[in-house]
């Protein structure tokens, strides 16, 4: 059955509406967090990608996400653009003033309805959580005619007072009821079970989109939104590689291709343009600094790979003996090596906007480029994994406080490493000598001979961006100061540099944060 929504008319019945969260509850993930110029490139690559809902951020929780819900608000044209916000009259009046520059805003609203949330966490009586839900739809309908309302801890709650809110919420001007399965604790008959209860006995419930919201906690989050979606939702919460808090969410490459290989199961289209799933989740990998699991369906490096002698055999013969769905078909193609030293800019710019950086600008193209050749006369080969790597680099250079200016190291056997570093900070170049077991920990002390800072190193990883004795390595530093978490990502042929980068890249993101309120834990 239809029904009418005002962002989407007279929905198709066969039509299944993404709603793509991974720059709201993919970006509260540890690490995971993005510069306002990062969100805006990962939305504008959303919009490219074909999702029907963007949900920017959570306005309430820092000036930073306000300005990042108000940039995609203002950029952005094609998706609804949403903001999170609590059942509460701030939050929601702070999530309307950054819609407001919106062709088609949302405003989502969340209030938790399992009693063990409503007693701990929100300390409200049942009938209390009833009337805020009343009272917050209505004034966020005062704002738009879209407003989508979020029952947190949906799967665990009581299916009578379930029912109640959701009919609460409709009454009171919900165009949207989603049902999350916050915690990832529910199986997929129990989410079935939950939707189908739902449709059935809620007032109303027949003419609002339901939507449905499943975390990875037991590894079923993909499962349980299928199951919601033959149940009878027509909105699915999803997030680019299945970020998300804690073990993550539904991933969108996953349940999108789900249905797409099984229309005999799913027989429900989206708007989604596959063949570019692989270039947004590489752009949310290289904007991270966290690279997807080498076996992660549909995106993984190996999603494709045969070694078996006896699967080669058969790809050989036939692809549909061992693949289920062609390589193309989410963007994958036979050839990695893409430009050399003897590449121009259109080439380089073609480049770029196929990977999906949209335009780039004459002054950043030709920073780009000049550091493209100096990488191609050290490599045999340039990828594709190293141009986006570039583009982070340059993004992270033209907004830092601090910058690596130059730096010199020895190691070995015979005593211990030493550095010697010079940093730009704030236009002046400063120097330093410092000692350390191994280059990297020389030069990590002599960041904070020139820099003195209190903060803690909680992560050191590093991988190689490309195959090979001359790839590019990509390192990850995460630093910790009174409870605020900053990531930085370097890359360089030569790794103790790309570690040295990747330190400073965190210390400057670890400068913002000291004069910002750190946004406060929000689920869905």
């Amino acid at each position: 059955m239809s029904v009418n929504h005002p962002s989407f008319g007279r929905l198709d019945p066969g039509r299944v509406i993404v709603f793509d969260t991974t720059l709201r509850d993919g970006e509260q993930s540890p690490g995971f967090s993005m510069s306002l110029p990062e969100k805006l490139r990962m939305a504008e690559a959303l919009a490219r990608l074909g999702v029907d809902v963007i949900e920017a951020g959570f306005a309430i929780a820092s000036n930073d996400d306000f300005a990042a819900v108000r940039a995609i608000a203002e950029a952005v044209r094609g998706p609804v653009v949403a903001s999170l916000a609590r059942c509460a009259e701030r939050d929601i009046l702070r999530a309307a003033e950054a819609l407001r520059p919106a062709a088609r805003p949302r405003l989502h609203l969340v209030i938790a309805t399992s009693a063990l949330h409503m007693r701990h966490k929100l300390q409200m009586e049942p009938e209390a959580v009833l009337d805020r839900i009343s009272e917050s739809v209505a004034l966020a309908r005062r704002h738009t005619e879209d407003v989508e309302w979020s029952a947190e801890d949906a799967s665990r709650s009581d299916p009578d007072f379930l029912c109640r809110a959701v009919e609460r919420a409709i009454a009171a001007g919900a165009t949207t009821i989603n049902l999350p399965d916050t915690v990832g604790y529910a199986m997929p008959e129990d989410i079935a079970r939950m939707v189908q209860d739902v449709r059935a006995r809620a007032k109303g419930a027949d003419g609002v989109i339901l939507s449905a919201h499943c975390h990875n906690d037991l590894g079923l989050a993909v499962a349980n939104t299928l199951a919601a979606v033959r149940a009878g939702v027509r909105q699915i919460e999803v997030a680019v590689n299945g970020i998300g808090e804690r073990a993550g969410n539904t991933a969108l490459e996953e349940a999108v291709m789900a249905m797409r290989t099984r229309p005999d199961l799913y027989p429900f289209a989206t708007g989604i343009d596959t063949p570019a799933l692989l270039k947004t989740s590489r752009l949310l990998a290289a904007t991270t600094g966290f690279e997807v699991q080498p076996n992660k369906a549909i995106v993984g490096r190996n999603a494709f790979a045969h070694e078996s002698g006896i699967h080669q055999d058969g790809v050989l013969k036939n692809a549909a003996t061992y693949e289920i769905m062609t390589p193309a078909s989410v963007g994958w193609s036979r050839s990695n090596l893409v430009l050399g030293k003897h590449s121009g800019r259109a080439a380089l710019r073609a480049k770029l906007a196929e990977l999906g950086f949209g335009d780039i600008g004459e002054n950043r193209l030709n920073i780009i480029f000049g550091q493209f050749k100096d990488l191609a006369d050290r490599k045999k080969a340039v990828y594709e994994e190293d141009i986006v790597a570039l583009v982070d680099e340059t993004a992270v250079r033209e907004h830092a406080r601090i910058r690596l200016h130059a730096l010199d190291v020895w190691g070995g056997t015979r005593g211990r490493a030493r550095a010697d570093l010079e940093l730009e900070v704030d236009g002046e170049v400063r120097r330093a000598d410092a000692v350390g077991d191994g280059p990297v920990d020389a030069a990590f002390n002599a960041i904070r001979t020139i820099f003195p800072h209190d903060a803690t190193l909680v992560l050191f990883q590093v991988g190689a961006i490309t195959e090979g004795a001359d790839a590019q390595a990509r390192t990850t530093v995460r630093l910790e100061e009174d409870g605020r978490l900053a990531d930085g990502q370097g890359s360089d042929t030569d790794t103790v540099v790309s570690a040295t980068r990747a330190y400073v890249h965190a210390l400057n993101k670890l400068i913002v944060k000291r004069g910002r309120a750190s946004p406060e834990a929000m689920s869905a």
